[in-house]
């Protein structure tokens, strides 16, 4: 007997539990996927398959990718939603915060890329999204290991376009605007009001329409090595 295939397309949201991962996993059931989607003990939403998973450990983040190989035969789509946030100016920044900012939202992105390129290449077809910020290209105080490591995503994207392409896998980089996430709910009012300012629309995304741009880049098969911003209009220009 050959190894069970989903009938289905396979999609793996890296960082599920909620905001922007949330709504990306609740958007690709939507459209008939199979989805799992990774966490760290708050479980995901109804109708995915969750992996508990720490994405600091590598030999963790190869795991979840040989169970949803094991399970379901296939994996068409992956994105990488997985990232951590602190608040220091570049002169007190110290080393630990640094460390653990790359960890998660580069160094977890490259393994998950590794993956992804390797279970996709068997099958000669597969699309990777990363989730970038808008931040990458304008800039924060205070945010320096953050907006860095958001930016070197695009690099990561561009270089594996190249080794994935002549095996049908598409690599795209989605950088969101401001968004109504656990993260922003964090900004004071003033700062708030700013954002919202700063944007032709005058407010800030749901993660919603964030999950539809990612949906969307992720099933467009001539696209590859894009950064799209999706960001109300604020800080176009790059």
């Amino acid at each position: 007997m050959g190894k069970f295939i989903a009938e289905s397309p396979v999609a793996f949201v890296i960082g599920a539990s909620r905001g922007i991962g949330e709504a990306t996993a609740q958007r690709f059931l939507k459209e008939g996927y199979v989805v799992a989607g990774t966490h760290r003990g708050s479980g995901v939403t109804h109708g995915v398959h969750g992996i508990k998973c720490d994405v600091t450990d590598t030999g963790g983040l190869k795991a979840a990718f040989k169970e949803i190989s094991d399970t379901y035969g296939r994996l068409d789509t992956v994105v990488y939603n997985a990232g951590v946030v602190r608040q220091d100016l570049l002169i007190r920044m110290r080393a630990e915060d640094l460390r653990s900012v790359m960890e998660t939202n580069l160094f977890g992105a490259f393994a998950s890329v590794q993956e992804a390129l390797k279970y996709m290449g068997r099958a000669r077809s597969g699309s990777i999204v990363l989730i970038s910020s808008e931040s990458s290209r304008t800039g924060i105080p205070g945010s320096a290991h953050y907006t860095s490591s958001k930016a070197a995503l695009d690099g990561l994207a561009r270089s594996a376009m190249w080794e994935g392409g002549p095996r049908g896998i598409r690599v795209n980089v989605v950088a969101p605007g401001p968004t109504k996430t656990d993260m922003l709910a964090k900004v004071d009012e003033s700062e708030m009001a700013k954002l919202i300012n700063s944007s032709p629309l005058r407010r800030v995304a749901e993660p919603s329409e964030i999950a539809d741009a990612i949906y969307k880049v992720s099933t467009l098969t001539y696209l590859t090595g894009a950064l799209i911003p999706v960001t109300g209009g604020e800080g176009l220009g790059y």
